[in-house]
Parts: structure tokens; sequence; C-alpha cells
């Protein structure tokens, strides 16, 4: 059942998973106070090009910069999502 679905859909739904986790995450650990309960919903790793990277072809200058800030809930985001997705 797995081939049947695209791979683009699979990517939109994890990736809406991860973004809705992530905020959902930064909301709560905005409503905790401070120390390391807000700390373990907030900090995680950033994943990404840091700084931005720029190819100069002199008639054409591009600049790709791609940072992916992942929490728990961002991760619980992209379970739910998984399972959501195999549900359907």
């Amino acid at each position: 059942m797995a081939a049947q679905r695209g791979v683009a859909l699979i990517l939109v739904v994890v990736v809406a998973g991860l973004v809705v986790g992530s905020l959902l995450g930064e909301l709560l650990g905005s409503l905790l106070p401070a120390g390391w309960g807000q700390n373990l919903l907030t900090q995680g790793p950033t994943i990404g090009l840091n700084p931005p990277v720029t190819l100069d072809l002199r008639f054409l200058a591009i600049t790709l910069g791609v940072t992916l800030k992942v929490n728990l809930v961002g991760v619980a985001g992209i379970v739910i999502a998984a399972l959501t997705l195999r549900r359907l």
C-alpha cells in the first residue's frame, strides 16, 4: 500500500507533522516557567546550512540556506503524522 503513495505526499505529511509539532513545542514551552521542562520542549539540534551557501556566477548569484530545528514535540508530530498517513 505504501508503494501506491507518492513520495511527495509522504514528504509533505512528514514535514507538516514536524512543523505543527515544533510550533506546539514552542507554544507549550512558552507557557512553562523557565527550567528543564521548558528546555526539553523548546531546545533541540539545528540541522542545515548555517551560514547560507552562495553560488556566484558573475551574471547570477544564488543564495541557498536551509535550516531545520528539531525539538521533542516536533519528533512526536512526525510520529503522529506517520501514523495518520498509515491509516489513510
